[in-house]
């Protein structure tokens, strides 16, 4: 098998499952560490004021950054309504009214269940510079953003150079996980080099992977494990956060999905953890 029983460390969080299906069927030993919990605000408002805002006509684009928010706003408006059926029929009629930019397929099986549709679908891999690049083209420039689980500030200032005036829809935010003892447990493995490939799949796995590090004292341990180790970045934005905190990324697949990741990372971390490993000889 391409992994060959290399420790594969993943801090994947919402598709922990899967990600270790798919590294134990490239023949690769998983430990994944869920290091990102998706916190609906509890203030259901942001969603009913937002509704009523594309009811009246105040945004002629929606900007859907993922599927989760998307469950979010339908979640907590319907929530926030005595009758949930009628709720759903009126939260479709108020997304027709704008245009939608979909980043990716994941937001398109919700706008389908309540009755609309993403009039773009942005190319792969994804990032926030094919939004950009979308609207360029568009006439619409009052655009909602439906925010992921923090705010894409690059974005928001790229699209307002566009002259768009740009709203950010707050509806859940990245945090911890509850149960800490996985993420502090991936610190230690790495620190004591027990980890042969590390898998990202979004920055903020890096982000609370350090922190953890540092609470246990373990941050140069744990940067210098990650220097040393097999590192594959599923697409161009980890990438940039990676090396942004001096980390060399090794493998990054050619389509930014999690299946791509973990094949292209079996089929090339033997030939590469053996050349990181062995000691450069001086003549």
């Amino acid at each position: 098998m391409p992994f060959a029983g290399l420790r594969v460390l993943s801090l994947e969080s919402r598709r922990a499952k899967e990600m270790d299906a798919l590294i134990r069927r490239e023949g690769g030993d998983p430990f994944v560490a869920p290091s990102v919990q998706e916190r609906s605000l509890g203030d259901h408002g942001e969603s009913v004021r937002f509704i009523e805002r594309l009811e009246a006509g105040d945004f002629d684009m929606l900007i859907c950054m993922t599927g989760t928010g998307l469950a979010f706003l339908r979640d907590q408006f319907l929530a926030h309504n005595t009758n949930p059926q009628e709720s759903a029929v009126r939260l479709g009629a108020a997304l027709r009214r704008a245009t939608i930019i979909s980043r990716g397929p994941k937001p398109l099986p919700i706008l389908s269940e309540l009755g609309a549709r993403a009039q773009i679908v942005v190319p792969e891999p994804n990032t926030w510079k094919e939004i950009v690049a979308a609207v360029v083209t568009r006439p619409e420039r009052r655009i909602a953003v439906q925010e992921y689980g923090r705010p894409n500030l690059e974005m928001n200032a790229a699209l307002e150079a566009l002259g768009a005036s740009v709203t950010p829809i707050v509806l859940y935010r990245w945090d911890l996980p509850s149960d800490m003892e996985p993420l502090r447990e991936a610190a230690s493995r790495l620190a004591h080099q027990r980890i042969d490939v590390v898998l990202f799949t979004s920055s903020i796995q890096l982000d609370h992977l350090m922190l953890v590090a540092g609470e246990l004292g373990l941050s140069s341990q744990v940067h210098e494990a990650l220097c040393a180790t097999v590192i594959a970045s599923v697409g161009p934005v980890m990438t940039a956060a990676l090396e942004a905190a001096s980390i060399p990324v090794d493998v990054v697949p050619i389509h930014p999905k999690m299946a791509a990741l973990v094949k292209a990372a079996a089929e090339e971390s033997a030939e590469l953890i053996a050349r990181k490993r062995t000691p450069i000889r001086l003549h």
